[in-house]
């Protein structure tokens, strides 16, 4: 029989975005028309499997905050949506650890961010730092957590892409 875990997180990467320019702030970049028709499909996917996170958190760059406010709506239930700089393109994952224990009454968490963060820490909550993983944009994967200890150990229960998703 198995426990039911402390906390389902999900951990989803930007949809396709404008390429960079350098005219324009990385931070501007906006997610493009393809880029939010297939990240719907995978969370369309996702509720069906009864996905519905109790709190969001994103990146506060546009892309994230795009794709955060995209999951809100696709997915059943009411949130809130917290923006924090620990899920920035360039975030450590011991400090988004951190920020996840903080939120530890939630019972499931959905974070909206980027590479190399999304891949570096699923990595670090498996405690499998050797891990190679190909995190596509829009691509959707669910750890579950159980326990909040200064170090974390999660179980990798799936992952979700746009291929798969429709």
């Amino acid at each position: 029989m198995r426990l039911k875990p402390f906390m389902e997180l999900y951990i989803l990467r930007h949809g396709i975005a404008e390429d960079g320019h350098p005219s324009q702030p990385d931070h501007l970049r906006s997610l493009i028309p393809e880029g939010e028709k297939r990240l719907r499909q995978v969370l369309k996917r996702a509720a069906e499997a009864n996905v519905a996170p109790s709190l969001i958190l994103s990146s506060p760059f546009l892309r994230a905050k795009q794709t955060a406010a995209i999951a809100s709506e696709v997915l059943p239930g009411k949130r809130d949506t917290l923006l924090t700089d620990a899920l920035i393109p360039m975030g450590r994952p011991d400090e988004m650890w951190e920020e996840i224990r903080t939120h530890r009454a939630e019972p499931s968490l959905l974070l909206a961010s980027h590479e190399p963060l999304c891949s570096q820490l699923v990595a670090y909550l498996l405690r499998c730092p050797a891990l190679r993983l190909d995190y596509r944009k829009g691509m959707l994967v669910r750890i579950d957590l159980d326990s909040f200890s200064s170090t974390p150990h999660g179980t990798l229960r799936w992952i979700l892409t746009s291929r798969l998703a429709h």
